[in-house]
């Protein structure tokens, strides 16, 4: 544990500097935090504004009334004012008098005041009453209670207008967790070089000579934008769990919010003594679900996080067939590790049809062992660290990318340590033809 939530950690030479990890994980939570208050204010603001108008236009039924009086009703400690109309109706015979308006003036919702009290006055003044000649108006009930009735349906403008506020919340939490998530592996000379867009123009060189551009090679220049602390550049990973990892976040977060939102209404009702069982019971899958992704994703995250982050650098990049380089390999975390061992590997992949499906099929074509180790223990702060050389075969298949063919090269690193499943993990590299004979061969066949 001290290894992942270290408070400090040594950064280059001799400086010591604030744990980044630590640093990014606070934005992780805080943006964490922001998303899921959106959510919730999204959910509860549905269920609380937009679901009774639903039931209203839906579930109620349409019947007739008979005004006896209106008024405009004061809020008890603020400035703010609602029409509210005294009716009588009947249902199944029995008689009903009750001062409604609306569904939020019925649940007594604090939405239902408003500022202006002439307004307010002025939509109580449509209804007439008339003592002599009562006039007959439409107006809506619920049958499972006919003590529900409104006399006016439909939502106000303003309630869609509130939902900009965790909508906006929403929008700067999932930002924020993109950007940081993006950011998380990516050491600040990385950061650095993508933002001042220096990578574009830097002239890279392999073994001391320029390099030269082919249109069906990989140019690399995402392998050597970032500088090492051992060698001379530091390989980035091929593929990182991390954005699985937040896909399952998220999905995790927007689940359990809506299906919390959902319940706290469904308390809400039961508190009020209107419990809606069929709400109830269907939840009740839903909050199954939610626990169990929400499982899933801890447990994918404690499995992501245990073995701790590998580091491989290198001494030179382009390779070429032939060539001699040194390797750095640097592993974290606090395993007993079984068997750790590192790989140069050649993948050809191809893609094909049949029919209407495309259909890829890769095979491994060469696998040349880098580095083994068996049986050590890496202490908590004090990563693993080795050293190899490696040669690329001077008869090679340098890197090649078409549309439907692909020759990769990448070093790839595995661990098995007690308590963990296995981890691959690989860091691409590009080798390019080696000599005049080979570059003029490879534009003729590509002028063919």
């Amino acid at each position: 544990m001290a290894r992942v939530i270290r408070l400090y950690e040594k950064k280059r030479g001799h400086r010591r500097t604030g744990s980044a990890r630590v640093g990014r994980l606070g934005e992780l939570l805080f943006f964490a935090v922001l998303s899921l208050l959106g959510v919730v204010g999204l959910a509860a603001m549905f269920f609380w504004l937009v679901v009774p108008q639903w039931q209203v236009s839906h579930r109620f039924v349409p019947h007739t009334c008979v005004v006896l009086d209106t008024r405009v009703r004061k809020h008890p400690t603020e400035d703010l004012f609602r029409p509210e109309v005294k009716i009588e109706y009947q249902v199944d015979g029995k008689t009903y008098v009750q001062w409604t308006y609306d569904i939020a003036t019925v649940r007594d919702d604090p939405s239902s005041y408003l500022p202006d009290q002439k307004e307010q006055a002025e939509a109580a003044a449509r209804f007439v009453v008339d003592p002599e000649k009562p006039r007959e108006y439409p107006c809506w009930y619920d049958p499972a209670d006919p003590h529900l009735v409104v006399v006016c349906r439909g939502s106000k403008w303003w309630t869609w207008l509130a939902f900009s506020v965790p909508l906006s919340v929403l929008l700067i939490g999932a930002v924020g967790l993109v950007y940081t998530w993006v950011s998380w592996d990516k050491s600040a000379e990385r950061k650095a070089a993508i933002s001042s867009r220096l990578a574009p123009k830097r002239v890279l060189r392999a073994n001391g000579e320029s390099r030269p551009q082919f249109p069906y090679v990989p140019d690399g220049k995402e392998i050597t934008n970032s500088p090492g602390t051992k060698l001379r550049f530091r390989l980035p990973m091929a593929a990182s769990p991390g954005w699985p990892l937040f896909g399952l976040f998220l999905a995790a977060v927007l689940w359990n919010g809506i299906v919390g939102a959902a319940a706290v209404y469904a308390f809400t009702l039961f508190s009020q003594g209107r419990p809606d069982w069929r709400l109830n019971i269907g939840l009740i899958p839903f909050v199954i679900i939610g626990l169990a992704l929400l499982g899933y994703f801890i447990r994918r995250l404690v499995m992501t996080t245990g073995v701790g982050p590998t580091l491989v650098e290198i001494s030179d990049h382009p390779l070429v067939p032939g060539g001699n380089y040194r390797l750095f390999v640097s592993q974290s975390g606090r395993l007993k590790v079984q068997r750790f061992s590192v790989a140069l590997v050649c993948e050809e992949e191809a893609v094909y049809r049949q029919g209407t499906n495309a259909r890829s099929e890769t095979r491994e074509v060469f696998r040349q062992q880098l580095l083994c180790h068996e049986g050590f223990e890496v202490g908590s702060g004090v990563p693993f660290e080795a050293e190899c050389t490696m040669q690329v075969p001077g008869g090679a298949m340098h890197s090649f990318r078409a549309a439907n063919n692909q020759v990769r090269w990448k070093v790839l690193v595995a661990a098995e340590a007690d308590g963990w499943p296995p981890v691959v993990r690989g860091f691409p590299v590009v080798v390019y033809p080696p000599s005049e004979h080979n570059i003029l061969a490879y534009q003729c066949t590509d002028r063919l």
